[in-house]
């Protein structure tokens, strides 16, 4: 391998790295005596180090990762094998990882450069090269031995962000598994015959079949990346857009409906529906592989890097059946979007936008809530600060409006629309404001420039940073769009990740989830019954050649196929359960999941109640009525998919809409204000049921028409 460098700046010890951390150590000294605001001491030491630790590791062709539970080095470089070929690595060295996440966050400056230096080498690099040299020559060996290519095999070593020891495991693991398929035919190698995921896009055949063209439209929020494709999508005989939310998907098919072109909304858990409709706007996992249109439009293209739900992306750009294909996203999805048309044979054309409206850091940060103005939006990273900083705002005299991931969106919808109308002064938000809502936001406050991940309280990423603060400064309202921090450290760092670019989407590893389809060929090869088994296969044999498509997260759906796979169910009645949109976290929305699912397997009809519950005997009101939204909607979802088992759908959507309401006077009521009206859009296709009244204090939803028992 040829030798990296050796680092040229000055990294052994010096009167610098004992003024560093006589500095780091003397902090709270300093504090006490009022000479020095400590968090920019620390904040200008963590860059200082950081930036020596970048250019230390870049001598090594090596760089820090941050994953959610740890901070590593990972090394980049080339072995040679038998007979001198190159095999290019990219592997974290199994003394890489450096500590966790909370660990790292403790050490002093001068103390994470020192664990750096000890870790990564002269020597330790020296042993690292012919760990991996050894390695490569030994599967070149067993490789030839049985007529297969080691290249196959050893560009596992090249995916990055995981232990040399685990990435050698996976190699070994292929070739082994390739050995036993070339000794003989068993179920395994029949499952893997059954679904090649190397020629993954083939599955799709109706597109496969057509002379597609990919159109990338990428710029920053606020660019007008969707005004030209929805302009070509209104003016084709037929088409069809796709979007990440139903509230996108709902936003253009009214857009749609306003040019009179005859539009069906098609979402997990609504339907309106145009007889002889040409066009539909749906939510991106309802695409109809099987219908041919004109043009597609695919929304924010870079959620193809999206480990849960990247999967609905990889299947759209691959299977919708479309003369021409739009694909709207950020700026750094350009080299993910290259990549996959040259895979499919596609020909693509790149436009690049730039935002219509400056963005400027404000000077100083916020500093208290009196300071804040009229057009604000406060962004904080969960329903409970939210619900916080909503109260004080209210206390201070503003009207707020406020919006999180957890309510449904038609209540984020209405909120929203207070805030257009001016009965909210100010709106208080999750990044969930990020997509989806389009306001006229003067200035984004961050409240924090920290968020929690299900694992643990990390800065946030650059890309989310850009798209919260790009929300600011709507175009043809605001001349300019303002950005801040609240208290002086979110501030520092907030302008900090502004100037940070957002990295690029890999050009490899595209999730891909699978279809029932998929899963039944499996099962006819093996015959194996159990769902959680065949979401197994599915997971551990895709990957065995290719890893330009990986397996998506399938924890979930494994964990609850392993309740539903004792149940009389068939195999296409436990998929669809496993997929319904609805949290088995919560205890009120799993029980009803459970009791859907046990009575469809004793052949029995799941209805509504004739009464809908009322909230005010919860000690959470505000919360049960959010969670009564998601369990009504995924009754609808199911209705759709099994309406002899879930006849009250229509029904349901109605319960989830009056619920909504209900929420959104619960917010309107603790934040000031009166609550928005709730656009319904044109009517829907099909009878509804009566809707039911409500009293004065928005008390319990009456019973409406449902199915006749």
């Amino acid at each position: 391998m040829p030798r990296p460098p050796r680092p040229t700046d000055d990294l052994d010890s010096s009167p610098a790295d004992a003024a560093l951390s006589a500095d780091a150590s003397n902090a709270d000294e300093d504090a006490n005596e009022g000479a020095l605001d400590d968090a920019a001491i620390l904040d200008d030491l963590d860059e200082q180090i950081a930036a020596r630790i970048d250019r230390y590791l870049a001598g090594f062709n090596a760089r820090l990762l941050h994953s959610y539970e740890s901070v590593a080095i990972e090394v980049s470089g080339e072995v040679a094998g038998h007979g001198g070929t190159l095999h290019p690595f990219r592997l974290v060295p199994d003394r890489g990882v450096l500590a966790r996440i909370g660990k790292w966050r403790k050490l002093k400056p001068a103390q994470k450069l020192e664990l750096v230096r000890e870790r990564l080498n002269d020597d330790t690099l020296a042993e690292l090269v012919a760990g991996i040299g050894a390695f490569v020559v030994d599967i070149e060996r067993r490789a030839k031995a049985a007529s297969l290519d080691a290249d196959d095999f050893l560009g596992a070593l090249t995916v990055g962000r995981e232990l040399a020891s685990r990435r050698f495991r996976v190699a070994e693991d292929r070739l082994e598994e390739a050995i036993a398929r070339r000794r003989q035919a068993t179920h395994a190698e029949a499952a893997l015959r059954s679904v090649p995921l190397a020629r993954y896009p083939e599955s799709f055949e109706l597109a496969a079949g057509m002379r597609r063209k990919f159109i990338a439209i990428l710029g920053p929020t606020n660019s007008g990346k969707t005004h030209n494709a929805m302009e070509a999508l209104a003016l084709a005989d037929s088409g069809v857009y796709l979007a990440p939310l139903r509230l996108l998907a709902l936003e253009n098919y009214e857009r749609l409906v306003e040019r009179d072109v005859p539009v069906s909304l098609v979402t997990g858990e609504e339907r309106r529906l145009t007889p002889g409709a040409s066009h539909v706007a749906s939510t991106i996992e309802m695409l109809d592989t099987s219908r041919e249109v004109q043009v597609a439009v695919i929304d924010e293209i870079q959620m193809l890097e999206d480990l849960d739900r990247g999967a609905a992306w990889t299947a759209a750009v691959c299977g919708v059946p479309a003369h021409t294909v739009y694909l709207l996203g950020a700026l750094a999805a350009r080299p993910a979007i290259e990549a996959l048309a040259k895979r499919l044979g596609c020909p693509l054309q790149v436009t690049t936008l730039q935002r219509k409206s400056p963005l400027e850091m404000e000077a100083n940060a916020v500093g208290s809530l009196g300071k804040l103005k009229r057009g604000d939006a406060l962004i904080a990273f969960s329903r409970r600060d939210v619900l916080d900083w909503a109260a004080q705002a209210a206390k201070a005299g503003l009207k707020v409006a406020a919006i999180y991931g957890n309510l449904s969106p038609e209540v984020r919808r209405a909120q929203a629309q207070r805030f257009r109308e001016g009965d909210a002064d100010v709106v208080v938000a999750t990044d969930a404001i990020g997509m989806g809502l389009n306001m006229p936001i003067r200035r984004v406050v961050f409240t924090t420039a920290k968020k929690y991940d299900g694992i643990s309280e990390d800065i946030l990423p650059a890309w989310l940073t850009h798209q919260i603060a790009g929300r600011a400064g709507r175009y043809g309202i605001h001349e300019a769009g303002h950005i801040a921090g609240f208290d002086d450290h979110t501030h520092r760092q907030v302008a900090r990740l502004m100037k940070t670019h957002a990295d690029d989407l890999p050009k490899r590893g595209f999730f891909v989830t699978p279809s029932l389809h998929q899963l039944q060929s499996i099962s006819q090869a093996t015959r194996e019954q159990s769902l959680a088994k065949l979401l197994g296969l599915f997971t551990r044999n895709i990957d065995l050649s290719d890893d330009f498509f990986l397996p998506g997260n399938l924890d979930e759906q494994i964990e609850r196929a392993q309740y539903l796979d004792p149940l009389r169910l068939t195999l296409a009645q436990r998929f669809t359960f496993s997929l319904v949109p609805i949290s088995t976290r919560v205890a009120s929305l799993e029980s009803a999941w459970r009791s859907w699912a046990t009575k469809v397997a004793n052949n029995r009809a799941c209805y509504l109640s004739e009464d809908i519950e009322s909230f005010e005997r919860s000690k959470y009101p505000l919360q049960a009525a959010e969670d009564a939204c998601k369990k009504y909607s995924a009754y609808a979802w199911l209705g759709y998919r099994l309406p002899d088992f879930f006849p009250d759908a229509e029904a349901a959507v109605e319960i989830a809409r009056e619920t909504s309401e209900r929420v959104d006077r619960m917010l309107a009521a603790a934040n000031g204000g009166k609550a928005g009206g709730h656009h319904r859009g044109p009517q829907r296709g099909g009878k509804h049921g009566d809707r039911g009244g409500q009293d004065a204090r928005g008390g319990h939803l009456r019973s409406r028409r449902v199915a006749r028992r």
